[in-house]
């Protein structure tokens, strides 16, 4: 099991498209006065001892924030795990966490959760009772070639990884609006709502 907060990097995923939000980068985008990725710092970075950004435009504005940003080997958008790859090149923990810039909810305690089951796998997934969260895995730094090589196959999607190797997979069904994704306008005007009552 790891340490908490001595042997866990986070990486927040912010190397998306936004084609649902006409094109904005996602973690720039404004909730209740902050950038979604400012919240989620907050809510992460007690959680870890180290955090890295992968970002593939707008780079100068997250370096601002004050953490390495990292752009994907690839130039042509190729999904999460694209930046869960880097990330595990860059990585020096044993384990990464990897979650989404546009999650502005996250759960405070995801990763004493998430380890308590890190045993005997190499990656732990949430479920919010309704549906699992592959963006928010704690994975193990072992997997990087394994990750690469998936890739290289021509494969995107992360769950199918995931669930290829020894794996965990974790009952969050207490929070399900901690996992809440911000992808369009409806969902931004429900998270400003709702704001109070989700960081809660």
């Amino acid at each position: 099991m790891p340490t908490i907060t001595q042997s866990i990097t986070a990486v927040i995923l912010a190397g998306g498209k936004g084609s649902r939000l006409g094109g904005l980068d996602k973690g720039l985008v404004e909730l209740n006065n902050k950038p979604l990725i400012q919240h989620l710092v907050n809510r992460i970075q007690p959680q870890v001892s180290k955090i890295m950004i992968s970002a593939n435009r707008n780079l100068d504005i997250y370096k601002n924030l004050g953490f390495p940003v990292y752009e994907d080997e690839s130039n042509n958008f190729a999904g999460p795990l694209a930046g869960i790859l880097k990330a595990l090149q860059e990585c020096e923990s044993e384990w990464l966490l990897s979650v989404p810039a546009d999650s502005p909810f996250i759960p405070t305690n995801l990763v004493l959760r998430l380890s308590q089951h890190s045993q005997n796998v190499k990656i732990v997934i949430p479920h919010d009772g309704e549906n699992l969260h592959p963006t928010f895995a704690l994975i193990h730094k072992s997997l990087e070639v394994s990750l690469k090589n998936f890739l290289n196959s021509g494969e995107r999607k992360a769950r199918a990884w995931m669930q290829q190797q020894p794996h965990s997979i974790v009952d969050f069904s207490d929070q399900t609006h901690a996992f809440i994704n911000i992808n369009t306008e409806a969902e931004l005007k429900n998270a400003e709502q709702h704001f109070q009552t989700f960081m809660a």
